[in-house]
Formats: C-alpha cells, structure tokens, sequence
C-alpha cells in the first residue's frame, strides 16, 4: 500500500456527520436539480456576505478555470508568482493569454511590490493577479498589510484572484482571508475549497465568493450540473463541524512541526509553512528523489521550477509521518562528521 504525501490531502478523512449527511443523500441522486441541502445559503452565512456572492464549482480547479474563461482571453495578462500553484499559468496558456510569473524573495514570500510595480506597467492588459495566499507550493503567507497594499496600489478595474485553499491551516496572525474586501465591494475574488482540511477531495466541491456583478462575469462559464448532490451535502455539514477542523489544524501543525524540526536538526533547510505541507531543500533534482521514496511505498511531491531541488512534503497521520523521516534517513543517510571521519 502506498502512502500519500504529494497531494495535500486531509489524511483522516471526513468525518462522521459528514459521512453521514452524505450518505442520507444518496436518495436525490436520480435528479438533477436535486435538493443541494442549502449549500449556496450556508456558505454565504459562513462568510457574512449574500447568496448573490457565491459560485459553487467541481473543486476549486473549476473556479480558477472559469475565472481564466472571463478574464483571461486571448493576449490579456495573468500576473503572480513563481513558483506557485500552476493551474492558473496552464489554463492561461490554453486561452492564448500570458503569464507574467515574479520570482519569490529571498526568504520564499510573494514579493507584493514587485506585482504592483509589473501590474501598474501593464495595466492595459493585465486580466487578472493572482494570488495564492498561503502559496503552494512553499506555504508562506501574503500578509494582510501586503494584501491591503496590493489592493489600494493597483488599478481598481483589475480583479485580483487570492486562492484560500489553505486558510483553514493558518495561525500567523499577520495573516487575514479577504473575503472583507469582497464586502466591501472591491474587484476581488475568493476561491476556496472542501478538499483540502475537509477531507472532500474525492468529492470535488469548491467554491468563489465575489461582487455580484464579478459572479455574473463568471456564471455563463460554469458547467451545468457540475456539483453531485452528495457533496453539496457533505460541504454543509463541514462547514457546521468546526470542532473537527479545529481538531486537524491542530494535529497538522503538532506534525508538521515536529518533523520539520527534525529535519532542520539534520541540516536541512525547510520553509516555515503555515500549510498542511512543507518544503525541505534535498539538494539534489526532486524527480529522482521522488522516485526513490516510491520504490520504498511513499508517493511525495512533484518537482515546482525554478526550486528544483526542494522537496514538498504533504503532512500525513503520526505514523505515516514517522514511516517518511524513517524513509528519508534511508535516502539520505547521514553522512559522517569532519570529527567522526579524523577518529577514523
């Protein structure tokens, strides 16, 4: 049996109340235009905006490619960082625009300036920034005052994408989601999704909050009946289960923490992430590491240019996370001290 640390997934899985309002749904799934158990309504609760600000997608993979359909047509430009979550590049390309991809800083963050300075440059024909807040793949964090910055730097017609896929992960509190500025009526769209600390990824449920008149840009793009009745059930009842989520960002971090430290003490560098993954500098061409550990049952991250060499790491259960630092010391065996190789 492999073990899965490459896709961000919630090890655990859903829990019990979800499970069950799933499976009491199961007898709508002849119809189409089945009772969804209210989710449009919850959500919008949820965030404290109205049913008007919301767009249910297959996953939030649907809204980043709806969002490329209406603002990203031929020769317009997508601005943000690299690396990223790449999805937004590709679908970008597939339409004939282009994407204008910044380095990272120094220290693997978003460097905010730098998109305002490339987006006020080419403000004619910027489509759309975006903004994956924490980033895929490093789990670093745009902070709030970054985003504030970013929002009051650039042109007010220009929507700015920010993909919340791992807010639920977060307790840097220089960090905030941004749905506030969609409130405030700002050209700002959120994505989130049910696949990562709610453990629906199989089920495929996301969704983005907006201004109206942006969700009516983007409705004609979105494919008829494109959520099964199942999950529109299952993503209620997560949003009610907030013990439970509160019970996995804990479990996460308490991991996540105790094996980054671990690798650190080995002489590794890692990145501090606010995720449910990390990254850790190998040294060496991540594919054929990444081929090494699924000789040995682990399936780990892809590579993630320009940073070849760091290997990201979704974080699993206890044991599963003990079975990969027992199988990255095998990979890497430690190699002997100037002190241990001069007593030879």
């Amino acid at each position: 049996k492999l073990i899965k640390l490459a896709n961000n997934e919630n090890p655990y899985g859903p829990p019990e109340g979800v499970v069950k309002a799933m499976n009491d749904a199961w007898k709508y799934g002849n119809r189409y235009a089945a009772p969804d158990g209210g989710i449009i309504d919850a959500i919008a609760e949820h965030h404290h905006v109205k049913p008007e600000n919301v767009l249910i997608g297959c996953g939030s993979s649907e809204i980043l490619k709806i969002v490329d359909d209406a603002f990203l047509p031929d020769h317009k430009l997508v601005v943000g960082v690299e690396p990223t979550y790449e999805t937004v590049y590709r679908f970008a390309t597939n339409s004939k625009a282009k994407a204008i991809a910044i380095p990272l800083t120094k220290t693997y963050d978003a460097n905010i300036k730098e998109i305002i300075r490339v987006t006020k440059l080419n403000a004619r024909d910027v489509g759309v920034v975006y903004i994956c807040n924490p980033n895929n793949p490093t789990g670093r964090i745009v902070p709030k005052d970054e985003i504030k910055l970013l929002l009051d730097s650039i042109p007010g017609d220009i929507p700015v994408f920010i993909d919340e896929a791992y807010h639920h992960f977060v307790d840097d509190p220089n960090y905030e989601p941004s749905v506030k500025y969609v409130i405030e009526g700002r050209k700002v769209i959120i994505a989130r999704t049910f696949s990562k600390i709610a453990a629906l990824a199989g089920m495929r449920l996301g969704y983005a909050v907006a201004p109206k008149e942006i969700i009516d840009q983007l409705r004609p793009f979105v494919m008829a009946y494109n959520t099964n009745v199942i999950v529109k059930f299952g993503g209620v009842a997560s949003l009610k289960d907030t013990a439970n989520e509160a019970r996995i960002k804990q479990l996460n971090k308490q991991i996540r923490d105790r094996v980054t430290n671990e690798l650190k003490a080995m002489g590794y560098e890692v990145i501090p992430s606010q995720s449910n993954f990390f990254m850790v500098n190998v040294k060496k061409d991540v594919t054929a590491v990444a081929e090494e550990f699924l000789k040995k049952g682990f399936v780990v991250g892809r590579k993630f240019p320009p940073m070849t060499e760091w290997l990201r790491v979704s974080v699993g259960t206890d044991e599963e996370m003990k079975g990969f630092m027992k199988t990255f010391k095998e990979v890497f065996p430690a190699q002997p001290t100037a002190q241990t190789k001069a007593g030879n």
